[in-house]
């Protein structure tokens, strides 16, 4: 903590923050006024507001500015510089709509002049709204990135604007204007009017009630004050410091997102903490002991490392929910092996569960034979087993003949018990929903009638798309992560090419030459058939143009997410054995397909992935001896942001640092669907650029809780409240309040 003082020593308030003396259900209520009551919303306006999440007065206060526009020095047209971004004020002389059939579509031309020169304005792709919205002779406030245009004129083209009452003071249009996402149809300046509105009203409910030492450490301003700072800012304050969210008032704001966020995460471990689990035993003669004489290669210190780190977690009492991250081939599987052998050794069962039933056969087929060798009893379940199988299945389940079981979501339907679960695994586990993860724990025995006091199974996660640190503390902050952060010995990395569209007749010809010494190759479409939205290649119509033409001569196959399962399986077990060269997919190969005859990964349309997915991709090949290719094909005008990704995937192999720069350049929610998690996305906070403040917030976080384990002193009391109006339902913090 920044001045080395504790958490429960309590200084005097500091004058910046002011903790809310409103009741706090009072305040949450008006919070949750319908945005409909707010002057010029009403039940339209509201509607569209809406598609942006925007239901609430409090929503519409933490729809933050995404920009700040320096319109403090209002310039003379005549000094307008190319190049810069400035902002004038004049009269608009001339405006003109005309369709462009070469675009296809009508632009918006305008003239602006302040007597000293005049200045083009543009707008292309006219939504109605615009067009009708400017006419000749209204005032404007124009800001926007001067260019040159036809001639002498300079131009702008897509400026921000705003109609100005000629009556207003000149010190008003000077100032720092918040600029926010907005639907369409909506002006930013009606969006502007709105939040004041919503200020004015609903401010004073705001309710941080940080307690004041943590509030003095960390210099926060009160949420009522940081929340009118952060929307109308200060004329003082530099616009280089809010666009970079770097204000005091951002800071408090950030704080206060992260700090409730560590609070329920740790309130919640604490609470699993007091549950009772299964104390796993070991024994010199114990089969792990046994699987290891069995293995026909010896452990990475990384798996050896991580496997004491499970069992110490399954040693003890409490029951353990455990992160097991680690890259494409690092040995996860080898791994979990090992947690369940712990829990079968002890008489308990283990569950695996896997997403796709290809997964879940390839594990049942990997692991049956060390489970028949060490006596065992295992079993496979899917949701295409035959009826009878099933039942007769469920049935040694339940009875507790079998003890190990690897299946998918048909784990978790109605009419599976597991009376005797010790462990269980759940693989790729950011493919399953929070609810299903859950019910995973409640397999042991029927919960209708079980009491809650029954011991509570362990728990394993698996991810192959390795977690930066920052996200892991927000995701899986309410339990401990283990990492395999070493390759086994012998895995070549795979040589990664970056081709644009015209080099595809190069890099079908690199494909044909490996297919050509007798190995084999994937090529990758993003999307199954043609769309009309998207004039993107599809994995169906390319399996028939490549089949007879620049594979024509090989075996070519096609798999894809709209196939049944037994199509599926039928066509990768074709690929397994080789009766297949060629598998042109989808990413339903994504996820833990190994065929190590594979040498070729092609990637088509590769700038609409993101990197931790053509890291899975790439991932697929390279898995036996020979030398391997991913061979990335982008198309068109590939975005800045999209061949950054690319570039780092020429360059870079380790999963993690591939994982940070899927962070930095994707953000949280579209590396692993956080909203799965049961978090949503941040409002305001940012887990690259705020990595910092996060550390502080949890230590924060954490601190409190030593003082106050339950939040049951008078000091949490507004703490308690805040927690459950913002985290109470999608953290489960039913204990809270």
């Amino acid at each position: 903590m920044k001045d080395g003082r504790s958490a429960t020593e309590f200084p005097r308030s500091p004058s910046n923050y002011r903790p809310s003396e409103n009741s706090p259900k009072d305040s949450f209520r008006a919070l949750l006024t319908p945005l409909r009551f707010l002057k010029g919303v009403g039940p339209m306006r509201a509607a569209q507001l809406e598609t942006l999440g925007l239901k609430t007065v409090e929503d519409l206060l933490y729809h933050l500015p995404f920009r700040y526009d320096d319109r403090r020095e209002i310039r003379k047209i005549q000094q307008a510089a190319v190049g810069q971004v400035e902002t004038f004020l004049g009269k608009l002389v001339a405006v003109d709509k005309r369709f462009v059939p070469k675009r296809r579509a009508h632009i918006l031309t305008g003239t602006l002049t302040d007597g000293s020169g005049y200045l083009g304005l543009v707008w292309y792709r006219v939504p109605p709204y615009l067009a009708e919205g400017l006419s000749r002779g209204q005032q404007l406030l124009v800001h926007g990135k001067v260019e040159q245009g036809i001639g002498a004129q300079k131009r702008i083209v897509h400026p921000e604007f705003e109609h100005v009452d000629l009556n207003e003071k000149d010190a008003e249009q000077r100032k720092t204007l918040p600029v926010y996402l907005r639907p369409e149809g909506i002006p930013l300046r009606a969006m502007r009017g709105w939040v004041r509105q919503a200020l004015d009203a609903c401010a004073v409910h705001l309710s941080s009630r940080i307690p004041a030492p943590i509030a003095a450490r960390q210099g926060l301003l009160d949420l009522p004050r940081a929340m009118r700072e952060v929307h109308e800012p200060e004329i003082s304050v530099d616009p280089a410091t809010l666009n970079g969210f770097a204000s005091d008032a951002h800071r408090s704001i950030i704080f206060d997102e992260f700090f409730y966020l560590q609070l329920g995460l740790g309130l919640r471990k604490k609470s699993r903490s007091a549950k009772r689990g299964i104390a796993f035993r070991t024994s010199a003669q114990s089969l792990t002991e046994k699987m290891r004489a069995l293995m026909p290669f010896s452990l990475t210190r990384a798996q050896t490392r991580v496997i004491e780190e499970i069992h110490g977690d399954m040693a003890s009492a409490r029951p353990m929910q455990r992160l097991l991250q680690g890259d494409v081939g690092s040995g996860k599987t080898m791994v979990a092996w090992f947690a369940a052998l712990r829990a079968l050794e002890n008489g308990f069962q283990a569950v695996w569960m896997a997403p796709t039933e290809l997964l879940a056969e390839q594990h049942f087929g990997n692991l049956s034979g060390f489970a028949g060798t060490l006596g065992v009893q295992a079993a496979l379940l899917t949701g295409s087993m035959p009826a009878r199988a099933r039942t007769e299945t469920l049935e040694r389940i339940s009875s507790g003949e079998i003890g190990f079981v690897v299946g998918t979501h048909a784990l978790i339907q109605e009419g599976v018990e597991a009376p005797r679960l010790g462990l269980g695994i759940i693989d790729e586990q950011h493919r399953f929903g929070v609810a299903q993860r859950m019910a995973l724990q409640r397999l042991a025995g029927s919960r209708k009638s079980a009491a809650p006091s029954l011991p509570q199974p362990d728990i394993l996660l698996m991810s192959a798309t390795p977690i930066p640190r920052s996200l892991a503390m927000v995701l899986y902050g309410d339990m401990e992560v283990s990492s395999l952060d070493e390759m086994p010995p012998g895995r070549t990395p795979v040589a990664t090419r970056l081709f644009k569209e015209a080099g595809r007749a190069k890099v079908y010809e690199l494909t044909r030459a490996e297919l050509q010494k007798g190995h084999q190759a994937y090529v990758v479409y993003p999307l199954v058939e043609a769309s009309e939205k998207l004039e993107l290649r599809d994995a169906t119509r390319m399996f028939h143009e490549l089949s007879q033409g620049a594979f024509n001569g090989f075996r070519v196959g096609l798999i894809h997410g709209r196939m049944n399962a037994v199509e599926r399986d039928e066509a990768m077990a074709r690929f397994k054995l080789g009766d297949l060269q060629v598998l042109v997919a989808t990413t339903v190969i994504e996820v833990g397909i190994d065929v190590p005859n594979a040498t070729v990964m092609v990637v088509e349309h590769a700038e609409r992935f993101g990197l931790s997915q053509l890291h899975q991709l790439r991932g697929r090949v390279g898995r036996g001896a020979a030398a391997s290719h991913c061979l990335l094909v982008h198309y068109g005008k590939t975005s800045v942001d999209a061949l950054a990704r690319l570039r780092v995937m020429e360059k870079e192999h380790d999963g993690f640092k591939i994982a940070e720069a899927d962070l930095q350049l994707r953000g949280p929610g579209e590396l692993l669907g956080t909203r799965q998690s049961g978090i949503a996305d941040f409002r305001l906070a940012n887990l690259v650029r705020d990595a910092r403040l996060l550390l502080e917030a949890r230590k924060e976080a954490l601190g409190w809780l030593e003082f106050d384990p339950a939040l049951r002193r008078p000091e949490s009391r507004g703490l308690r409240e805040v927690l459950k109006h913002r985290w109470g339902g999608r953290l489960a913090l039913g204990s809270v309040g």
